[in-house]
């Protein structure tokens, strides 16, 4: 059985404003999901799930699922504020969703195999869908065996702010022991440094972070519904509080339910963070075609 791609695009990008995940970027106005989908399927994923707000659905198919029929099988679902347990009174007054793992509940009844989650406005590059497939195609029929990808951090800053990563620390054997996220990222004087109360401190150029990329088997859905539940035990009436995908793999492993292995990758990291970002997003495409990693259309 073939690896699953869940796609979370159900946000919108308040920093560079609008909908980054229907922007046409590519050569024939490929978005940057298109590239996610293309390489997971040469990598050998099967189908693909997008998780979307609903009334962003007409759009949705008209602009992104249009294009893949009959290429990849694709399912949708769909992310509410609504979308909580029996029992459990949530504040009227809230309009922000619940986070990441709430998104990847919604598709508790669709996924029955290992996959993998993603943000569907980053661009991962072809060697870590690579790597991905790989892992979870070798740990179908197990639990508790997930991953993440661990991008170096040298590949993942923008040339027109500071960027925040959940920065990884792994046990001798690879496995996750610990993300802490820290803002203000940047490179300064040749070395990359994130700044807290002032201070600047260094980071190893190849250190892992977090770019939300991760591997999980199907299980994780009935530990992420217990988990939201004791998240909406707490926080029900809380405005703006979210339930993170990362919390919930820390539980996890603190709990020894599952292990996390941080999977390196050489690929570089794109993003939209800004609206600066978007022309030189553009140019590193248009080189990516140009050497042949890309075809110039990819639907």
């Amino acid at each position: 059985m073939k690896p699953t791609l869940f796609i979370l695009a159900a946000g919108m990008g308040s920093r560079y404003g609008g909908l980054k995940q229907i922007d046409g970027l590519g050569p024939n106005g490929e978005t940057i999901m298109d590239y996610s989908v293309f390489d997971a399927m040469r990598a050998g994923f099967g189908k693909v799930v997008f998780v979307i707000r609903k009334d962003f659905e007409e759009d949705f198919k008209t602009v992104v699922l249009s294009k893949y029929a009959d290429k990849v099988p694709c399912e949708i679902c769909f992310q509410s504020i609504d979308k909580v347990p029996a029992g459990f009174p949530i504040n009227p007054e809230r309009t922000k969703p619940w986070g990441t793992n709430h998104a990847v509940l919604m598709a508790k009844d669709i996924i029955k195999e290992p996959f993998a989650v993603i943000n569907a406005d980053d661009f991962y590059g072809k060697e870590s869908f690579q790597v991905l497939a790989d892992y979870l195609k070798s740990i179908e029929g197990t639990q508790g065996k997930w991953c993440m990808i661990g991008y170096r951090v040298q590949n993942t800053l923008s040339e027109n702010g500071t960027v925040s990563r959940g920065v990884c620390s792994t046990d001798s054997k690879g496995f996750l022991a610990d993300v802490v996220e820290r803002t203000k990222i940047e490179e300064k004087a040749g070395k990359i440094v994130y700044t807290e109360d002032n201070v600047d401190t260094e980071i190893p150029l190849n250190t892992p972070v977090s770019m939300n990329m991760w591997g999980f088997t199907p299980e994780y859905f009935a530990y992420a519904e217990e988990g939201f539940k004791a998240f909406l035990k707490e926080n029900g009436q809380e405005l703006k509080k979210e339930f993170y995908i990362p919390t919930l793999v820390n539980d996890m492993i603190v709990a020894g339910k599952a292990t996390c292995q941080v999977l390196d990758t050489p690929s570089k990291w794109f993003g939209v963070t800004y609206a600066e970002d978007r022309p030189q997003f553009i140019l590193k495409i248009n080189e990516l075609v140009k050497n042949g990693v890309y075809p110039n259309k990819l639907f």
